[in-house]
């Protein structure tokens, strides 16, 4: 079995969280003769599959050689999202007395080492979910710990088990992206995969990378008593959002004390004593460097592809894109299908659920489903938010779509004004001459709880309009997008339709 990363500290919530995902005292079951389904990997993908495969009937093996509950549980969505939620409980407290006279002393430090066993408190009790107990006991799948591997056209090995299969799913996902940059493993450089084993805050944090994963968790740790810097290759933050939504959050970050260098290239690292040193050179200046205690990488993810076997049951793949798909998440082995972060661009959770149940369909029913007809929404959870559905400008005007684009700054939305969080916008773009919403990208503290409604129209056809004319309670953040609406309407009114209307409106005096 693959050596287990390690969860530290050794305290009682991580002691729950590994008697659930990886019991020490686990024994794989005894094959079944044949399964309808093989699921390879326990991430969010993997469970997903096997729950709803397991439901329907399906005799299920769900295999997972290091921790069930993949990233999300045990360390991407779950564990990021508690610290982010208790770096914004401080920065509220500290407005709070900016803003309203709290008394908050001005050098009041914050207990980093309470936050993070927050998060693990939070991590282990959501862990029930996903524990190996509960697939096996309750969803009725076999559940079996160890490194799986193809072994024939119908096999897979486990443990020294062979299980044969109808179906299979690979949904191993993925991994920490590394950067072939010198001295940065010797200067014990952190990823996703470890940061959330600190207990001690590091007074200065290095951040290569500036996507979402960099972005949140630089901004976390500011609020939480880290001088921060973020050193990346693009022009601006998060590159694949519209510049102006990475505006607002660059001058949230200068606020804030994040100090950025854009468009810079890391030449090395270098250690002194304790002290780690990112060399870097940037358009502005020859070479600079920036002194840290701890670094962390996140520049994108990996797929796990390796040590499969699936050369052998002519499943192909690379190392960049991961396991090859076509559109009904079929590989090039037709007896075999993968989804999540293994085989898609689209690397969140909900992604991952939605391919889940594309699979169950067309591994165990009629090939029906298909990836691209999913409405594929995402959030970046900085403090303001960054969620985005759909088309961006640049992708319509690739696809010879005309748009007309209407935009409302959250300054004109009175929630958002009497919460003090009037960074943002609300920006929806819809087919030229129509209603029909084709993209849309939404900037606020909560932009992720207002998206939906973005989500639901578009994947229904409901369009612009008739969001402008569904009652939204008042006063809420959400009336952004009826005020985006009532844009539109009144792009409708064309000078002559006005004219007639004040004609008909003095005849009716």
């Amino acid at each position: 079995m693959s050596d287990l990363p390690p969860v530290e500290p050794n305290d009682d919530h991580n002691r729950k969280l590994l008697a659930n995902v990886h019991p020490l005292e686990w024994r794989n079951p005894e094959p079944a003769e044949r399964y309808n389904l093989v699921v390879i990997g326990a991430g969010s993908a993997g469970l997903i599959t096997a729950a709803i495969a397991a439901g329907l009937g399906a005799k299920v093996a769900l295999i997972e050689r290091h921790y069930l509950g993949g990233d999300c549980l045990n360390v991407g969505c779950v564990p990021s999202k508690g610290v982010i939620r208790a770096s914004r409980m401080v920065a509220e407290a500290r407005r709070a007395r900016d803003e309203l006279g709290l008394a908050l002393a001005p050098d009041a430090e914050v207990d980093f080492g309470a936050a993070m066993e927050r998060m693990r408190w939070i991590r282990a009790r959501i862990s029930d979910e996903d524990s190996a107990v509960r697939y096996r006991d309750e969803l009725g799948a076999d559940v079996f710990l160890g490194d799986a591997r193809f072994a024939d056209r119908d096999v897979v090995e486990v443990g020294g088990a062979r299980l044969r299969f109808a179906k299979a799913v690979i949904a191993t996902g993925a991994r920490a992206g590394t950067l072939p940059i010198e001295g940065l493993a010797e200067a014990g450089a952190l990823t996703n995969e470890t940061i959330f084993n600190l207990t001690e805050r590091p007074r200065r944090l290095g951040v290569i990378g500036a996507g979402p994963i960099g972005c949140e968790l630089a901004q976390a740790f500011r609020r939480l008593g880290s001088e921060v810097v973020v050193l990346h290759s693009d022009a601006h933050l998060l590159p694949r959002e519209d510049e102006d939504a990475a505006a607002v959050v660059a001058d949230r970050f200068r606020e804030e004390g994040i100090r950025v260098v854009d468009e810079c290239r890391i030449e090395r690292v270098s250690t002194r004593g304790e002290e780690r040193v990112i060399h870097f050179s940037d358009p502005t200046q020859r070479g600079g460097e920036v002194p840290v205690d701890r670094i962390l990488v996140a520049v994108g993810r990996t797929p796990n592809v390796e040590d499969l076997g699936l050369e052998r049951v002519g499943v192909d793949f690379d190392t960049r894109r991961g396991v090859h798909v076509n559109d009904y998440l079929q590989t090039t082995n037709p007896r075999i299908y993968a989804a999540g972060d293994v085989c898609m661009s689209w690397k969140f959770t909900h992604a991952a659920d939605a391919a889940a149940k594309i699979v169950v369909q067309n591994a165990l029913f009629l090939r029906t489903r298909k990836l691209s007809s999913l409405v594929m929404p995402w959030c970046t959870y900085t403090d303001p938010e960054v969620a985005h559905v759909g088309m961006y400008e640049r992708d319509a005007k690739s696809a010879g779509i005309e748009i007309d684009t209407f935009c409302v700054p959250l300054a004109e939305v009175n929630r958002a004004v009497t919460d003090g969080e009037e960074e943002g916008f609300v920006k929806i773009h819809v087919k030229k001459g129509s209603d029909r919403i084709v993209g849309g990208t939404i900037v606020a503290a909560h932009a992720g709880e207002i998206l939906g409604e973005l989500a639901l129209a578009i994947s229904n056809g409901v369009g612009l309009g008739a969001i402008g004319n569904t009652i939204h309670p008042y006063p809420t953040q959400a009336e952004g997008l009826k005020r985006a609406a009532g844009l539109y309407t009144r792009s409708r009114l064309s000078p002559g339709l006005a004219k007639w209307l004040g004609r008909w409106m003095s005849w009716r005096r």
